[in-house]
């Protein structure tokens, strides 16, 4: 691949994850503070991502993979997407804000697939060089996060002024940016003969199903499931959490998390080399337990250091969890069934597991309203702490070792 196209395949991935990070983590504090959103409504909102996963496949399947080029239909996606954003920008009340960050995560959820499509097309060998573009991603989400708290949109004045509502207008133009910039991206066909018959397995991956046969996959799959609920409290209500309790720049201490999961990325294959795949996959479980814990009982003063430790375990709730997964299904896939699996697990972390996550973390969320606006945190912060222990003890006791290599 040559410097060009890398400068060109950074800067795609800086731009997709900037805009992601650049919302979504302050979302959850703008909703109840600006357009006075219950924690059920905020889940309606949030959910919109699961949906957008699930119907990403169809996108995938039956435009991008048959009839247009991958950088072409980034273009539009973001495109469609810098004008929904926009809208949510503008949108006074929760009532009218839900219909557009649903179209809008329509939008964007397939083009996580799409930038990785139009990257893995350049490079002859992805495993060794899809690392550094990726990376660009993760200090987009950070360089989002910190400029947010930069200008103090999300602090006590800019919140009570309604300056969160600048993040949907820079995260607007953003996207404008990446929608006309992905024009001139290097060319990636369509992969797939528009002539030929696509069935709606092929389209969700369902061949994959399969690979249910094997006891350890099946136990797995039900984790993926069963761990992304907790999840769905972080993303939705994190940002709400820190910002209630009076922690100064929430956007930017978010960001550590993202600071922190390219640390443990890079520690990922000596775990898998010196703890196997079942031990390194369960210290991601117990990871979630921990964070959860932090945040019940740590607090905006001299127990804040909690909070931080809390959201700093983010590398290892993710990694440690989704990434070894990811591995893990590409081991036991083998080539026939390599996209088919990936996007199986996909759609039960991001869609199944997380869209059940979102809801009961808004009803919970609510149940523990004390007053306008304050909450009774440290109950909210229990219950996914102790849903991911017994997800751990399901996968301890029912999942057979197994040797998993990894190679770098």
């Amino acid at each position: 691949m040559n410097l060009t196209a890398k400068i060109q395949l950074s800067l795609m991935m800086f731009l997709e994850f900037f805009i992601w990070g650049g919302w979504f983590v302050t979302l959850g504090i703008y909703l109840p503070n600006t357009l006075e959103a219950s924690g059920v409504e905020t889940a309606r909102a949030y959910s919109s991502q699961s949906w957008g996963a699930i119907i990403a496949p169809f996108i995938m399947g039956l435009i991008a993979d048959r009839y247009f080029n991958a950088e072409r239909v980034l273009g539009i996606l973001h495109l469609i997407g810098a004008f929904l954003m926009y809208q949510m920008a503008n949108a006074t009340d929760i009532s009218t804000f839900v219909p557009y960050v649903f179209g809008y995560m329509i939008a964007y959820m397939p083009t996580l697939a799409l930038v990785n499509s139009v990257s893995f097309n350049q490079m002859k060998d992805p495993s060794k060089e899809f690392a550094f573009i990726r990376v660009f991603g993760t200090i987009g989400w950070i360089v989002a996060g910190v400029a947010i708290s930069y200008f103090g949109w999300d602090s006590e004045q800019g919140i009570q002024d309604g300056l969160l509502h600048n993040t949907f207008l820079m995260v607007a133009g953003a996207s404008a940016v990446l929608g006309l910039f992905s024009f001139t991206l290097p060319k990636t066909p369509p992969r797939v003969n528009r002539n030929k018959e696509v069935s709606f397995s092929d389209i969700m991956g369902l061949d994959a199903l399969k690979l249910f046969k094997d006891k350890n996959f099946l136990v797995f799959f039900i984790a993926s499931v069963l761990i992304s609920i907790p999840l769905g409290f972080y993303y939705q209500h994190a940002g709400q959490f820190l910002g209630e309790i009076g922690v100064a720049n929430p956007a930017a201490k978010m960001s550590i998390g993202q600071a922190s999961e390219v640390l443990f990325m890079l520690l990922l294959p000596f775990f898998f080399r010196k703890f196997g795949f079942k031990k390194t996959i369960l210290v991601g479980m117990l990871a979630w337990l921990v964070r959860y814990l932090l945040f019940a009982f740590g607090n905006a003063g001299e127990l804040a250091f909690m909070l931080i430790i809390g959201i700093a375990l983010h590398g290892i709730c993710y990694d440690f969890f989704f990434v070894s997964g990811q591995i893990y299904t590409d081991t036991k896939a083998g080539e026939k069934y390599k996209s088919a699996a990936q996007g199986l697990i996909t759609l039960a972390n991001y869609g199944v597991g997380m869209l059940i996550g979102f809801w009961i973390a808004g009803i919970i969320t609510d149940a523990n309203l004390i007053t306008e606006n304050e909450h009774n945190w440290s109950r909210i912060w229990q219950f996914p702490a102790f849903f991911a222990l017994g997800v751990a003890v399901l996968f301890l006791v029912s999942f057979k070792n197994e040797k998993i290599e990894y190679n770098e």
